[in-house]
């Protein structure tokens, strides 16, 4: 199966519609991460993963993360990925649009409630992640190194990302961190999904971008 190409792209190559891909991706991954919290069904892998290593160390769940990301960046060196404006920006607004969507969702009260926004959370994480990596303006810290193993192996998106979901689930649990079915499902459909959504929303470059094999 050909790997679809998501190197990133000269920011001049179509600028109006990759941004707008990209601020309009990562702002629908923050709400459904929102969706995903208020729908209170478990963490997706890496929140269980950061609250596994804070309940292990006397450092903050934000500061934990913080930590995490920079240590994902370092494993970017071996995989010879680069950062680009849509790392800085993956930061920033996703932090910003899960307040947001925190704020503007109320909890729901019934169990059919509550599977419908968890169901509905990981659908649209997987959207939004096809859309802001498919800009190739630069993928977050977690999804460089989902991107960059992909290129480097020759696997697909979906099998590489639903083992780092798994893996990274697999010691958050081992560390304590909090696991309820919406994690398995999150676990084991969000590669799948985002696989499924990239051939719609990845750019291609100006001139011959032939996908690796």
């Amino acid at each position: 199966m050909a790997v679809v190409d998501l190197r990133p792209l000269p920011v001049s190559q179509n600028p109006a519609r990759r941004l707008t891909q990209l601020a309009g991706g990562l702002a629908l991954y923050g709400f459904s991460m929102a969706m995903q919290i208020r729908a209170t069904l478990g963490l997706n892998p890496w929140d269980v993963l950061h609250e596994g290593l804070s309940r292990q160390t006397p450092l903050s769940f934000g500061l934990i993360t913080a930590i995490t990301g920079v240590a994902v960046l370092l494993l970017w060196i071996p995989l010879r990925q680069r950062p680009g404006i849509g790392t800085v920006a993956n930061v920033v607004v996703i932090a910003v649009a899960v307040d947001v969507g925190l704020a503007a969702l109320p909890a729901p009260d019934g169990l059919v409630a509550r599977i419908a926004l968890m169901v509905g959370g990981v659908v649209l994480n997987g959207l939004a992640s096809a859309a802001y990596i498919g800009a190739r303006l630069g993928p977050g810290p977690r999804d460089g190194l989902m991107t960059g193993l992909a290129a480097r192996t020759g696997s697909s998106i979906r099998l590489v990302r639903t083992g780092i979901e798994i893996t990274v689930l697999a010691v958050g649990w081992l560390l304590g961190g909090t696991v309820g079915v919406g994690t398995l499902l999150y676990a084991l459909a969000i590669g799948p999904l985002t696989q499924a959504f990239l051939p719609f929303l990845v750019v291609r470059a100006a001139g011959p971008d032939r996908p690796r094999r």
